[in-house]
C-alpha cells in the first residue's frame, strides 16, 4: 500500500506546481488516523522534487513511482518504490530508495549514524534500506522467487562527501548502495541499469507496478518456531530501524563495559508486536556465539517456559539461559555481561516469597536494584501499557531513576508501530479508541474502507457464535485460534471422574460452559499445562486467562468481556464486584480500573490475523457490535 502511485513525470509535475507534499498530506489523513508531522511534510517538500527531477533527468520519467509504500506487516513506509522494467531482460525491476535530507552526520559504531538535532542515533541509511529489501523479500513468496529484482538505493541529496565521508565507507554490495550530491551521476547510471530507459516500456511499468502492490504477503517467521535456531544456530530475524538501533547500542554497551568498565542500562520501549522479544533473542543468541555471559529474564512463567521448552527442545542447556526476575536475588554483582529482561513492565517491588530464606531475605532489596546490579549492561524490554497486577511497577521512570541512582549511563530506545507477524497497527489504534486510552471509539468498518487492511474484525452474538467462527477460520485459513475472557468466573481446581482428572466448565454463559486453563502445577490428561495453554494446539478447548495469553500471539484470537469492565451511556466502568481475581480486587479504584482496563488490551491484541468480541452484558454487547460493523 503506497500513499501515491504515479509515473516520475507526473509526480515531479506535481512537485513543481507546489501540491504533491498537500496530496501525500491528503492521502495520509485518509490512511493514517493521525495524519503525520510537519517535519515529515517538510521532508516531502525538500526531498521529493530533487529526486524526481533526477529521475527524469535520467530518462526515466515514465517509470512507475510508490510514495511511502508500506511494508507488509509493519508500519515502515519506504520513501520510494520505483518499478520499471530491467533493460537486459525485461522482467519487472524494483528500486527502494531512502532519501535523506542531511548534510552532516557521523558514525555511531557498527551500524548507526548521529544526525545533527536526533535525540537517538539512527540506523544507517544504507544498512536501513539494504534491510527494508531483505524484509521485503523475505514476506513476499514472488520476490522471495527472484530475489535479484529487488534493489536498494540511499540518497543523500543535500551532502556532499565532506561532510558524510566516514559514513560513506559503509559496506555497500548490489542490494544496498549509498550516493550523495557528490556522486549524483553514478546514481543516475546505476538507476538506468535498473530501469529501462525506453519510453515504450511504460505499459511494461504499470504492468510491473500492478504486479508489485498485488503480490500476496505471507506473514513474517513466527517467533517460537525460531527460537530455537535463533540460539543455537545463526541470527535470522530481520530487525527494522529501531530494532537494529536497539540490537546495535547494546552490543556497543558491552565493548564499552570492556573497555572503560561503565555500566550501561538500555530500555527499549514498545507496544504490543512491536518486536521487543525478536530484539531478546537475536541479542541472545548472537552474545552466545560471541561468548559472553547473559542470560534471559521475565516475571511471567508461562513465557519462560514456553520459551524455554521451545529453544532448549535440542539442548537441554539452552534451557539454563531463559530466568525468572526473581532468580537474582543473591546474584554476584555484575556477575553477567547482558541481563536481557524482557515484559519488564512486570518487575515487582521485590523479589521476595514465601520460599525465601531468612538470610537471603534479610538483605533483599528492591528487585529493580537487583536486576541492574546483576549485569554490566542491563537491557529491559517494556510496553507500560501491559501492567495488569497490583505491585507490578516496570516504567520507564522507575528503571532510569535506579539506574541513575547507581551511577549507570541510561539509553532509551523508542519502538515505532508493531512489526509483529501479521497482524494491524490500525487494529491497535482501534482498540485503544475502543478502551477510553486514547481517543474515542471509532467503528472498524471506517478505519478498514479507508487502509485496505485485511485484518478481521468482529461481533459474535453468543460464545457459542464465537467459538464456530474461530474454528471456521482456523479450518478454512490455517493458523491458530484461541478464546481468552476476563477473570470473571470462579476458577475451580479439577476434580476426579471415572478415575481421571479433568477440568471443571467454570466459565459459563447461557448454555454455554467451558473450563478455564488447567491451574499452574495441576496436569489434567488431554489438555497443556498452564504455561502451554497459547502454545499447545490442545489449548482451543479452554478459556486462556491475561496470565496465559500475555506475552504471546496467535493467529485468531475471541475475547469474552465479562461484568468487570461494561460500557454505560458514553463510558467504562470497571466494577470490582464482578471480579475473581484475588490480586486485583486489592487494588485502589482507579489502580483497579487501569488494570482491568490494560487486561482487555493485552486479550485483544493477541491476534494476528483477527479477532471476534464478545460481552456478557447487553449494553456492553450493543456497543461492541455497533463497533465491529
Amino acid at each position: 500500500m503506497a500513499l501515491v502511485r504515479k509515473s516520475a513525470q507526473s509526480l515531479l509535475e506535481d512537485a513543481l506546481a507546489d501540491r504533491l507534499h498537500k496530496l501525500l498530506e491528503d492521502q495520509a489523513r485518509i490512511q493514517f488516523e493521525s495524519g503525520v508531522s510537519r517535519g515529515e511534510v517538510r521532508s516531502w517538500q525538500n526531498s521529493l522534487p530533487t529526486f524526481l527531477g533526477d529521475l527524469v533527468d535520467a530518462g526515466l520519467g515514465h517509470v512507475e513511482v510508490l510514495l511511502e509504500h508500506k511494508l507488509p506487516h509493519s508500519p515502515k513506509r519506504v520513501d520510494v518504490v520505483l518499478c520499471g522494467q530491467n533493460p537486459r531482460h525485461g522482467r519487472p525491476s524494483y528500486v527502494i530508495v531512502e532519501l535523506k535530507q542531511w548534510s552532516k552526520a557521523e558514525p555511531y559504531g557498527d551500524d548507526l549514524v548521529k544526525v545533527e538535532f536526533y535525540p537517538q542515533p539512527v540506523l544507517h541509511p544504507l544498512e536501513q534500506v539494504r534491510r527494508y529489501r531483505e524484509y521485503l523479500v523475505d514476506s513476499t513468496p514472488a520476490l522471495a522467487a527472484q530475489p535479484d529484482s529487488v534493489h536498494g538505493v540511499a540518497y543523500l541529496h543535500n551532502a556532499r562527501k565532506a561532510g558524510v565521508w566516514n559514513i560513506t565507507r559503509y559496506g555497500v554490495d548490489e542490494f544496498g548502495e549509498l550516493y550523495t550530491l557528490d556522486n549524483k551521476g553514478e546514481l543516475i547510471n546505476r538507476l538506468r541499469a535498473l530501469l529501462d530507459t525506453d519510453t515504450a516500456t511504460r505499459d511494461g511499468a504499470r504492468d510491473a507496478a500492478d504486479e508489485f502492490l498485488g503480490m500476496r504477503h505471507a506473514p513474517s517467521k513466527p517467533l517460537l518456531t525460531l527460537a530455537a535456531k535463533e540460539i543455537q544456530e545463526r541470527e535470522q530475524f530481520v530487525l527494522l530501524d529501531e530494532q537494529q538501533v536497539a540490537y546495535t547500542l547494546v552490543r556497543r554497551a558491552v565493548e564499552k563495559a570492556r573497555a572503560s568498565r561503565k555500566q550501561t542500562v538500555v530500555i527499549v520501549l514498545g507496544g504490543p508486536g512491536s518486536g521487543k522479544s525478536v530484539i531478546a533473542l537475536s541479542l541472545l543468541g548472537e552474545l552466545a556465539r560471541q561468548g559472553r555471559t547473559a542470560f534471559h529474564a521475565t516475571g511471567s512463567s508461562s513465557f519462560t517456559s514456553t520459551m524455554r521448552k521451545h529453544a532448549g527442545s535440542r539442548n537441554k542447556r539452552v534451557q539454563t539461559m531463559f530466568k525468572y526476575f526473581n532468580d537474582f536475588i543473591a546474584a554476584d554483582p555484575l556477575g553477567l555481561d547482558v541481563l536481557i529482561c524482557d515484559e519488564a513492565h512486570r518487575i515487582r517491588e521485590t523479589s521476595l516469597n514465601r520460599y525465601t530464606k531468612r538470610e537471603v531475605r534479610e538483605k533483599a532489596r528492591r528487585q529493580i536494584e537487583e536486576l541492574i546490579d546483576a549485569a554490566k549492561v542491563p537491557v529491559f524490554l517494556l510496553d507500560e501499557n501491559q501492567t495488569v497486577r497490583p505491585g507490578e511497577m516496570g516504567s520507564r521512570v522507575e528503571i532510569e531513576a535506579a539506574a541513575e541512582a547507581a551511577g549507570c549511563d541510561v539509553q532509551v530506545v523508542e519502538l515505532g508501530g508493531q512489526f509483529r507477524c501479521g497482524g494491524s497497527e490500525f487494529f491497535d489504534a482501534w482498540v485503544a479508541k475502543l478502551l477510553g486510552i486514547k481517543g474515542t471509539p471509532t467503528p472498524w468498518s471506517t478505519l478498514v474502507t479507508r487502509t485496505d487492511d485485511e485484518f478481521v474484525v468482529r461481533s459474535a452474538e453468543s460464545p457459542r457464535e464465537m467459538e464456530s467462527w474461530l474454528l471456521d477460520r482456523q479450518d478454512k485459513e490455517g493458523g491458530t485460534a484461541r478464546i481468552a475472557a476476563g477473570y470473571c468466573w470462579k476458577w475451580s481446581d479439577p476434580v476426579t471422574e471415572g478415575g481421571t482428572k479433568v477440568l471443571v466448565p467454570d466459565v459459563r454463559i447461557g448454555d454455554w460452559h467451558r473450563p478455564w486453563n488447567a491451574k499452574p502445577e495441576q496436569r489434567v490428561p488431554d489438555a497443556p499445562a498452564s504455561h502451554f495453554w497459547a502454545s499447545d494446539e490442545r489449548g482451543f478447548g479452554q478459556v486462556g486467562c491475561i496470565y496465559t495469553a500475555q506475552g504471546f500471539e496467535y493467529d485468531w484470537a475471541g475475547v469474552i468481556f465479562g461484568n468487570d469492565f461494561v460500557w454505560r451511556d458514553d463510558h467504562w466502568e470497571a466494577r470490582r464486584e464482578h471480579s475473581y481475581d484475588p490480586a486485583v480486587k486489592k487494588a485502589g479504584e482507579l489502580h483497579f480500573a487501569r488494570l482491568i482496563r490494560n487486561t482487555y488490551k493485552v486479550l485483544l491484541t493477541r491476534g494476528m490475523r483477527g479477532v471476534c468480541v464478545y460481552s456478557e452484558d447487553h449494553e456492553t454487547q450493543d456497543h461492541l457490535r455497533s463497533m465491529t460493523t
